[in-house]
């Protein structure tokens, strides 16, 4: 059975979510995840080094074979709208440089395939990404979720016929419950390199690929400040 490795992006030049997921067949498997942040105070082609640089050593470390980032949606602010393009095209530059397919999908697309409603609100996106990896935990912050969220729809869309009617609300698996689970309700709640100091180990997964402290890429210094929303 062929195993693909798929590497989640959640861009954004604050904070942006990365996850690596090993596919077999219709098993899900996280690998690794996190989320690399930067913030204000620093130039934006210091903030767009980092991500780069950090991206290209999760890369390298754990070799994904295709990239999937989510597509940009409709921002009112034009200044976020550049900042996360930005943030996105080094994304891609960091998995193209590594001879990686690059894949994008939109929100909509992610929250189809991974809850199986278009509309779903994040919690729901992110309930259902703690279900379908067997964690114990949601993946915070919501960034690395949504990375993770990415991953899971290119596995789904690689792999149709062997994920097919799984997220399908009405049988009895366990997925099936979780989503019957869900409030669809009208009112359902919808710098340095943090992550890279710690990138969290994945709790409650068989036979995870144990993960050592990225280090900072040179010249790279933390600062201890609040990152931007």
């Amino acid at each position: 059975m062929t195993i693909l490795r798929v590497i989640g992006i959640d861009p954004g030049l604050a904070r942006m979510g990365y996850g690596v997921l090993e596919v077999s067949g219709n098993h899900l498997q996280a690998i690794d995840y996190g989320c690399i942040e930067t913030f204000p105070e620093q130039t934006t082609p210091e903030r767009l080094n980092i991500l780069f640089q950090t991206l290209v050593l999760v890369i390298s470390r754990h070799h994904p074979d295709i990239m999937a980032a989510e597509e940009l949606f409709f921002y009112r602010n034009t200044t976020t709208a550049f900042a996360v393009g930005q943030a996105r095209g080094v994304a891609i530059l960091a998995g193209t440089q590594s001879g990686m397919q690059v894949v994008g999908y939109t929100p909509m697309q992610v929250k189809q395939a991974v809850t199986g409603y278009g509309k779903a609100d994040k919690q729901q996106v992110q309930e259902m990404v703690r279900v379908l990896l067997g964690l114990r935990e949601t993946p915070q912050p919501d960034d690395t979720a949504d990375a993770l969220a990415v991953a899971i729809t290119h596995a789904y869309n690689g792999n149709l016929s062997e994920f097919a009617g799984v997220a399908k609300v009405g049988g009895s698996t366990a997925l099936d419950k979780a989503v019957q689970g869900l409030d669809w309700g009208r009112g359902a709640s919808a710098g340095s390199v943090r992550s890279v100091r710690s990138v969290r180990p994945v709790r409650s997964v068989r036979s995870v690929r144990p993960v050592r402290p990225l280090s900072y890429p040179a010249g790279v210094k933390p600062k201890e400040s609040k990152p931007e929303k």
